[in-house]
């Protein structure tokens, strides 16, 4: 017996041995070799407690703009490519808003001249100014674009957003969308910038996921009807991103913003397979990412049928989401539950140009070290994807997009320096790169645990 056995632990090991080696050796290919960077065993996803995980990976596709993936395709599973600025990797996902207007552009400055809102306490709003920022020389925000207050429907502006984007590494920008006709209580409908969005992010390798706004009358039955919508006007183009499952199907991703605002049970009428709407099986089935803000809002996100959560907030501590010691414990309620934790980091917050009132949840960059903390605490909780909030939110502070110096009569603007313009985007391509690093680190010990087992 003790024979066979050790029989049975030398062929695991040779076996082992060999699938570590052709995969060092596929790592070895570069990508005019036809093969992307593989995540060793990540296309080997497990089973967790009797249900097959539906966490995944993202599909590359090669496909036009607007041309759909052929059906049976055997495009492999990946996790990074190569782009114009170098390699992308798709599951670092970065926060993107489309919501900036300009004189020049658009005839008035949209967004840059937010009103200031006053707080909810008439005692403590009666204390801070009221009324609204006027651009270009001031606007509200507490640092100032390199672009100058732009209009996000200029080609040029969105031309250097995905080469920013694609500097940084980041392979997903996660679109900020209201449905047709709808915007924010200070913007105005940009439903119709989708296309070009779309297009200018394949033109640089990048994927493109939609991030659902609380719109005025969302409903679980709305949220399943711009779903619809959004697949059916913009699933087959070359840049919409989709996640690869455990089962090999390739299925959209959706961040739900503010999820919270629907009980739980609206939801699973929606996203479980018994519900009286559900899209679970159907053309339209998705992967659903939930707003965690309280600690309860996890066991209601997963009431609700929603395949993960994601924390969106960059002021550390201001919610229990939010918070990097409380990840670790997030995580493991997400693995015990089969869903997808996907922590979420900022460069620091700021948003006291249009909340005068909110000092408190101010968290200084210091320089980016605020931001490299916020990346280690993500990836010692070793999630699957990590998100960037923000690309371009000006509004608090948490952008990484070029900024300037900038001094006027009136207002004397924070930025960079002792370092450029570009150092928030080169720290987020450093740090993209060594969660691949780790990931595949991890990948490796996870192919070890039955030969150490059988030892």
């Amino acid at each position: 017996m003790a024979r066979l056995r050790r029989k049975a632990c030398i062929a695991l090991f040779l076996f082992s041995l060999f699938i570590f080696g052709t995969m060092m050796g596929l790592r070895t290919l570069k990508p005019s070799d036809g093969f992307s960077d593989l995540a060793p065993g990540l296309e080997l996803l497990p089973m967790i407690g009797g249900k097959m995980d539906r966490r995944s990976v993202s599909r590359d596709t090669t496909v036009s703009p607007g041309q759909a993936q052929p059906a049976g395709s055997n495009t492999k599973a990946v996790l990074s490519n190569s782009g114009p600025e170098g390699t992308i990797f798709y599951d670092v996902h970065i926060f993107y808003y489309v919501w900036y207007g300009s004189q020049h552009m658009d005839g008035k400055y949209i967004h840059w001249d937010h009103i200031l809102v006053p707080h909810w306490d008439p005692k403590i709003a009666s204390s801070y100014p009221r009324g609204r920022h006027m651009p270009p020389e001031d606007i509200g925000a507490s640092f100032y674009p390199e672009l100058n207050p732009y209009s996000s429907r200029d080609p040029d502006v969105l031309e250097s957003h995905m080469e920013q984007i694609g500097a940084s590494a980041a392979g997903v920008l996660v679109l900020s969308w209201y449905p047709p006709g709808l915007a924010d209580d200070n913007g105005e409908p940009a439903e119709d910038l989708v296309p070009a969005v779309l297009d200018a992010a394949y033109r640089h390798n990048l994927k493109v996921a939609f991030h659902i706004q609380p719109y005025r009358g969302r409903s679980d039955q709305s949220v399943h009807d711009n779903i619809k919508y959004i697949i059916d006007r913009y699933g087959d183009h070359g840049a919409f991103y989709k996640f690869t499952t455990s089962t090999g199907k390739s299925l959209p991703l959706f961040y739900i913003y503010d999820s919270y605002l629907t009980p739980p049970e609206s939801w699973s009428e929606f996203l479980s397979t018994t519900g009286s709407h559900s899209v679970r099986g159907s053309d339209y089935d998705s992967i659903f990412i939930a707003l965690i803000v309280e600690e309860r809002h996890k066991h209601d996100i997963l009431a609700g049928g929603f395949d993960g959560m994601y924390t969106y907030f960059a002021s550390n501590g201001f919610s229990f989401g939010s918070s990097h010691q409380n990840w670790k414990a997030i995580k493991a309620f997400c693995d015990g539950n089969n869903l997808i934790f996907i922590p979420s980091v900022g460069p620091g917050y700021i948003d006291t140009s249009i909340r005068p009132w909110n000092n408190h949840n101010t968290r200084n960059r210091v320089n980016g070290r605020y931001y490299e903390t916020a990346l280690q605490a993500a990836m010692n909780a070793r999630p699957e994807i990590v998100t960037i909030t923000s690309f371009n939110e000006w509004h608090e502070g948490t952008q990484i997009e070029r900024a300037v110096p900038k001094k006027t009569v009136t207002r004397v603007y924070l930025d960079y320096q002792p370092h450029g313009p570009d150092h928030y985007l080169e720290l987020t391509r450093h740090w993209a790169e060594q969660f691949n690093k780790e990931k595949e680190q991890y990948a490796l010990e996870r192919q070890r645990l039955p030969l150490e087992f059988c030892i």
